[in-house]
């Protein structure tokens, strides 16, 4: 009996210090890496989205960990899928912040996901990065005020719709302006109405107003509607998806007037949904071209084609510059301390990002330039760059 007890008690206790030895392990990695959680559109109808930002985080991670990681630890992403849909997107988040205890979270594209999600960041006070989310209420509270925890690597839609209505009116000459919304997404509504209110400003008119919503598939019946409505210019603020069947099935009818967009029309897929042909004569303004022919472009580019063997999109290279300028703010707090990093990412004046300097303002958003690009037989062809 004395034998077994002593037996049991040996046993006991080299498991406890086994355990202990483990924890310690697990105590030293830990002290070693900073975790940030990589939040995005992996499935569902947004997710060329959240595959090119990924890549962009990835290519990130692994340079800045090739160069020494950030004070002297490692970064790690932890990564979680949105789905495409806000309430996943909410759901993501709190996983991340609950379970995985990231102390800080950069991702999503599109404004409905990051409004959902943010809910769940600023109730615990954890940093969090947009990386495409363009409308206002991202970073804004409903009684306006800026959210403390919240910023973004990207511009917003009030200068996003502003410079499209200015292109419109005059490089492409037009007065007459179609509108086709999609009314299920804060993103198409918001940028929709500051485009419209910076068109009818500069003299145009909206000759008819149209909605949709994701998902939808047959938008001819519409689109005829739109069609005897006469307009010069036609600004659909959505998604590839959606805007890929829009254009395809608007040239089949016959429509050929100039069709202009925002950034959620950048993706590799447009063109192999709406057709190189359908999308000539089409316009959309954009973070970021990749045939800009800045050296931190040029550099971005070539790394970007050897990892992956393709050309990067806005997503891309957001995402890139989102791991960054977290890794830079990290760097100014000296430390990954969630309040710390908060403040230097609200302190961030003229920070170098491949999509130009960039610096951020009270309300926690980029000020940055837009780029205009053009469609040549499914080919994205640089147009032009308006700064802030």
């Amino acid at each position: 009996m004395k034998y077994k007890n002593f037996f049991k008690t040996m046993t006991a206790a080299i498991c406890a210090a086994s355990l202990l030895m483990a924890g310690c392990g697990s105590d030293k990695a830990a002290d070693d890496t900073i975790k940030i959680g990589a939040i995005g559109e992996m499935t569902g109808g947004n997710a060329s989205y959240g595959t090119s930002m990924m890549r962009g985080f990835k290519l990130a991670v692994k340079e800045i960990n090739a160069n020494g990681g950030v004070n002297g630890k490692k970064l790690v992403l932890v990564e979680a899928d949105t789905k495409s849909e806000p309430a996943e997107a909410a759901n993501a988040m709190s996983k991340l912040i609950n379970q995985d205890k990231v102390p800080m979270v950069a991702g999503i594209f599109t404004s409905s996901s990051a409004i959902a999600a943010c809910n769940i960041s600023e109730t615990t006070k954890i940093p969090y990065l947009a990386i495409g989310a363009t409308n206002p209420s991202v970073t804004l509270a409903k009684d306006g005020s800026t959210k403390p925890n919240t910023f973004r690597v990207c511009f917003i839609d009030p200068f996003q719709g502003t410079v499209g209505a200015n292109f419109v009116t005059n490089e492409l000459k037009a007065k007459k302006a179609a509108l086709y919304i999609d009314n299920s997404s804060d993103y198409s509504k918001g940028l929709a109405d500051f485009f419209k209110k910076s068109f009818t400003a500069n003299g145009g008119s909206i000759v008819i107003e149209e909605a949709y919503l994701q998902k939808d598939t047959d938008f001819k019946a519409v689109l005829t509607k739109i069609k005897a409505a006469n307009p010069e210019v036609i600004y659909v603020p959505g998604y590839y998806e959606e805007v890929g069947k829009i254009v395809k099935q608007a040239r089949e009818l016959g429509i050929d007037v100039p069709i202009v967009g925002g950034d959620g029309w950048d993706s590799p897929k447009l063109p192999e949904i709406a057709g190189g042909a359908a999308l000539n004569n089409t316009y959309f303004t954009n973070h970021y071209s990749a045939d800009s022919d800045s050296a931190e472009s040029k550099a971005f580019v070539t790394a970007f084609e050897k990892e992956y063997s393709q050309k990067p999109d806005a997503p891309a290279v957001l995402g890139y510059d989102g791991i960054k300028l977290l890794a830079d703010a990290i760097k100014r707090a000296g430390s990954a301390e969630p309040a710390k990093v908060a403040k230097a990412l609200a302190e961030t004046k003229a920070f170098s990002a491949v999509t130009g300097s960039l610096g951020l303002n009270e309300k926690h958003d980029a000020v940055k330039s837009v780029t205009i690009i053009e469609f040549k037989d499914g080919k994205q062809a640089y147009r032009t760059t308006v700064k802030p």
